[in-house]
């Protein structure tokens, strides 16, 4: 549970001062962080960050709005432990991200990026590199998801009081 703990606690700041950067107006973001979200997508070849097609930009306006608020929420609840009621969330969660993550990673391994205006990955090798970079994305909220379903403890059903 520790484990989940950190990861929704790592994503707050990632989120909110890289994923977001899409959304907002030029000049509104610190320039350290403009240059910090430019090296990446150069380095890793991620023209989706520097100019996402408007379906990804969905999928950061849902990071914004649905999972920035959760995750502090998700945090608390798995470094307090025990918290049954993490379970329905949870599960929302990670069914959502499961499915944003696939379209992107599809969009990775397939997308012809040559007429992107930034440089997008071309060789089978440096799509994978991005790849390795959003796969955790997928495979963290997948062993979320594993969790809620198959663990005793999230599993349990309280009995409701009959009249």
């Amino acid at each position: 549970e520790r484990d989940f703990a950190l990861y929704f606690l790592s994503h707050i700041p990632i989120t909110a001062l890289i994923d977001l950067q899409p959304l907002l107006p030029a000049g509104i973001a610190p320039r350290a962080l403009t240059d910090l979200l430019q090296q990446y997508a150069t380095s890793f070849r991620d023209p989706m960050m520097l100019q996402p097609p408007e379906w990804f930009k969905a999928f950061i306006y849902c990071e914004a709005f649905l999972q920035l608020p959760f995750f502090p929420v998700a945090a608390y609840a798995f470094l307090k432990g025990g918290c049954r009621w993490i379970r329905t969330p949870a599960i929302i969660y990670s069914t959502h991200v499961a499915t944003t993550l696939f379209a992107i990673l599809a969009h990775i391994l397939f997308h012809d990026f040559s007429k992107s205006e930034h440089v997008g990955p071309q060789s089978l090798r440096e799509r994978l590199v991005l790849l390795s970079i959003y796969l955790p994305y997928l495979l963290i909220p997948l062993l979320l998801l594993f969790t809620m379903l198959c663990n005793p403890h999230y599993k349990h059903v309280e009995k409701r009081k009959r009249k």
